[in-house]
């Protein structure tokens, strides 16, 4: 069993590269770069050499190219003790003409020039004539600058090795007294009273590397990091993993005791502080009342669930439900076959499958209107009743597929020979149904277990949308709408992991239902 999953988890990993690798070629090579300009009202705003800047600018944000502005290789240069202050100022001023270039900023525009060229770059200098009278006294800021596209090997490398981060002691740079990590039983945030065991960390990037509280799953950690993407439009700057995962709706106050032992009704959360090198001695005095140390960044509490939480609570609903009825009543039509409860149960089936799914959710809906259930979703007043419509839209087609896939295995199995020679062994039909029939027809139905729970997770984009649900099965056609190409490579990864484990758990699900499925032995 250890060497199939090992093997299949390779082939998984393997799976989820050709499928990024095939997106991102998508995305990066094959698609209108300048599509990303369709909705963004700035670009629209700016001109001539303004405009060029923004649009290379944009490129890199969106990860099309690497942009270097001839200021900013200067200022490396200067960061690295290789010129002084004096010579990067005066080396940028450049004119409005190449041969109005001082002396020293032809050289060091030609040593620009020549080693980005020599890693591939092409270099554009943009006519200063277009520019304004201010803005080349200023040295042209970015009149100058290199450019390429990231190469795809380069491109997939950075993305896959930076999903995961485990943090560290030296993520903080500066100078920090008692740097490590200790262990408390009474943690500060509940004011030291209250029995939490917490693992604390002092120059981490996370204060909290580990921590309890009375939300599921009660124990919490901030020392592994997932990392889908930076999100450019849809939740501009946001990582997707926590697009997807963080809470929402309204602010959640409770009675919290900030590191100065200041007490007072806050949003904040504290076991989600994050290192800001310098924040204590630049912040305010709303930050100097709350913290004592530089861990001054916090997200705050909310009063709802996540995008995947919505999503995966209607999903697993509604699995629970297709289960429990699509599964006996298939049994029955098997056993009562051409009888009325399975020609009921074929309409049915033929009416869930002939009717457009979008027809039938607003059907749904307009039944559900009308007897005052809502129709809506309202974050701002969460009730249970919410969640009927969204929950009855989902179950009730996957019902009908459960009902005919096992009413199709079982009948299968009624003709075998087996079933056969267990009748002429006097076995009753009740016997025969429940130890053999039933038993090899739920077969595939188990192997799909799995990829239905995860599936959950993903959320259904019709169902979502009409209902007005926030989850998370909206996200990726959002992202596509708004050419959001970080949400879409993380959105496809994160389908693609989820469909590697349903068909793993899958497969060691229905060799434990089956004992006659083995992945150990060979076959003789």
């Amino acid at each position: 069993m250890a060497k199939y999953a090992l093997n299949r988890v390779l082939r998984g990993v393997l799976s989820i590269i050709i499928v990024v690798t095939i997106v991102m070629v998508l995305i990066y090579s094959l698609l209108d770069r300048n599509l990303i300009f369709a909705s963004d009202g700035k670009y629209s705003k700016v001109h001539n050499n303004d405009k060029e800047v923004y649009k290379y600018q944009r490129w890199e944000e969106f990860g099309y190219v690497d942009y270097v502005p001839f200021a900013d290789y200067l200022q490396e240069l200067n960061m690295k003790g290789e010129i002084d202050m004096d010579t990067r100022l005066e080396a940028a001023k450049i004119g409005r003409k190449e041969t109005a270039d001082s002396e020293l900023t032809k050289q060091y525009v030609q040593k620009f020039t020549e080693y980005y060229e020599s890693q591939g770059y092409t270099v554009k200098r943009l006519p200063a004539k277009m520019m304004s009278a201010k803005k080349v006294a200023d040295g042209g800021k970015q009149q100058l600058f290199a450019y390429r596209d990231k190469p795809l090997i380069s491109r997939l490398w950075t993305y896959f090795t930076s999903i995961i981060s485990v943090d560290r002691l030296s993520f903080a740079e500066e100078e920090i007294e008692d740097r490590g990590i200790k262990f408390t039983l009474h943690d500060p945030v509940y004011g030291g009273d209250k029995f939490a065991p917490a693992i604390i960390g002092n120059g981490t990037r996370f204060k909290y590397l580990l921590y309890t509280d009375s939300e599921f799953p009660f124990i919490h950690q901030n020392l592994i990091s997932i990392s889908l993407g930076k999100s450019y439009s849809v939740r501009q700057g946001i990582d997707v993993f926590d697009t997807m995962f963080d809470p929402q709706g309204s602010y959640k106050y409770t009675l919290t005791t900030f590191p100065t032992g200041l007490t007072e009704e806050s949003a904040d959360n504290l076991h989600s502080a994050s290192y800001v090198p310098g924040s204590i001695e630049s912040g305010t005095a709303v930050v100097k009342d709350r913290f004592n140390d530089n861990y001054t960044s916090v997200i705050n509490n909310k009063n709802a669930k996540s995008k995947v939480g919505f999503s995966f609570t209607i999903g697993i609903i509604a699995s629970f439900f297709s289960y429990l009825f699509g599964v006996p009543i298939g049994v029955i039509m098997a056993r009562k076959k051409d009888k009325l409860v399975d020609k009921i149960g074929t309409v049915y089936i033929i009416f869930i499958i002939a009717v457009p799914s979008l027809a039938y959710i607003f059907l749904f809906k307009a039944i559900g209107g009308a007897i005052g259930l809502p129709t809506t979703f309202d974050m701002e007043n969460m009730s249970w009743l919410m969640y009927v419509l969204p929950i009855v839209s989902l179950a009730l087609p996957s019902i009908a597929g459960l009902m005919k896939w096992i009413r199709r295995y079982m009948i299968d199995q009624m003709n075998s020979d087996y079933v056969k020679f267990a009748r002429s062994g006097g076995l009753s039909e009740r016997e025969i149904f429940s130890k053999h029939i039933l038993k090899n027809a739920a077969i595939p139905i188990i192997h799909g277990i799995p990829g239905t729970i995860l599936g959950a997770m993903t959320g259904a984009i019709v169902t979502e949308r009409v209902y007005v649900v926030p989850g998370a099965g909206n996200l990726l056609t959002e992202a596509i709408n708004r050419y959001d190409n970080g949400v879409i490579v993380g959105v496809t990864i994160f389908y693609a992991i989820l469909s590697v484990l349903s068909i793993i758990m899958g497969d060691i699900l229905m060799a434990i239902f089956d004992p006659r499925i083995s992945f150990t032995n060979k076959a003789r």
